[in-house]
Formats: structure tokens, sequence, C-alpha cells
């Protein structure tokens, strides 16, 4: 499946909303999923479940989006919750490695959450380098806010796109 294959299906309407991944999912693609989150929990979205079943690879920028929304939700009253389901041994790692475990709960098969009502494809948005930077950059933020060991891994990414989007401003 290439780049542009990729898709984020979603059921907006259910409880918790469910998000499905389907493909790569990149800094290339995530911005629907980016403004999907916000618009669902300005909605009063509280509760969501990715499947990553069909997932094939993410990056650190889909990471910290998914990172920001955690985030986001557990400054909610009552706290919100983001379940991330049927990973893959490589996703685990990664969600592992960047500390998501900690802010989200893994499903590791010992629940029964699922995503395969979610059918309705985001629309694909293609960004300017200056808006992409600034996803990219606000994504790693989330990370190194989710894990203060982050901030080692991706000091020269978030430096880096600082000066890129002050450049551009």
């Amino acid at each position: 499946m290439s780049e542009e294959e990729s898709v984020f299906l979603v059921d907006p309407h259910s409880d918790p909303v469910a998000v499905k991944i389907v493909g790569r999912a990149s800094f290339q693609n995530v911005m629907p999923l980016k403004d999907f989150l916000k618009e669902s929990t300005e909605a009063g979205g509280r509760s969501y479940v990715f499947d990553f079943s069909c997932c094939t690879g993410m990056d650190s920028t889909v990471l910290g989006v998914l990172a920001g929304c955690a985030l986001d939700l557990r400054k909610l009253k009552p706290k919100g919750s983001l379940v991330l389901s049927r990973l893959s041994e490589r996703n685990t790692a990664l969600v592992r490695g960047l500390g998501l475990h900690r802010i989200a709960t893994l499903d590791l098969g010992d629940q029964a959450v699922d995503a395969d009502d979610a059918t309705e494809s985001l629309s694909t948005v293609q960004l300017d380098e200056l808006d992409s930077a600034r996803l990219c950059l606000e994504a790693h933020e989330n990370l190194v806010e989710t894990d203060g060991d982050n901030q080692a891994k991706f000091q020269d990414v978030i430096s880096y796109l600082k000066n890129r989007v002050s450049e551009g401003d």
C-alpha cells in the first residue's frame, strides 16, 4: 500500500469513538486525523479507540498526534480515555519506547475493544512545508511532554523544526 492509499477510517458516532488506521500513518497523512480528534473532542467525544490491525507502520509525528490527544483527554473533567488496540509487535515497541503506554491504554488482546464499525474515511489534506513543520513540531513537543526521556531523542528534530517555523513566520 502506498502513502497515497493510507487512510484513517472513523466511526464518529460510536462510544468510544472508533478510528482504524489502514496502511502507513505518517506526518504526510496525519493532519486529517489530528483535525478530526480536535473537532470530535470539542463536540463532546471523551473516549477513543484506535485499531492498528491494518496499520503497516507509523512515524513519531503520528505518535505525537496521539500523545497530544491523550494529554488533552487527561485534562478534561471527567478525564477522557485513549485505547490503542490490535498493535503489532513493532508498533507496540514504538508506543512503549516513546512512553505512550503511560497516558493511553494498550489493549493487548485482553479487552473487548475494536473499531470494526469505523468505515467513514477522513479526507486527505496536502500541507505546505511550513504547515507540515508546525504539525511535526507540535507532535514532537507532545512526545517530550509525555516522557521527558524523549527530549534527548528529539532535541535535534525540535530545534530544526523551531528554526524552520520561525523562518517561515
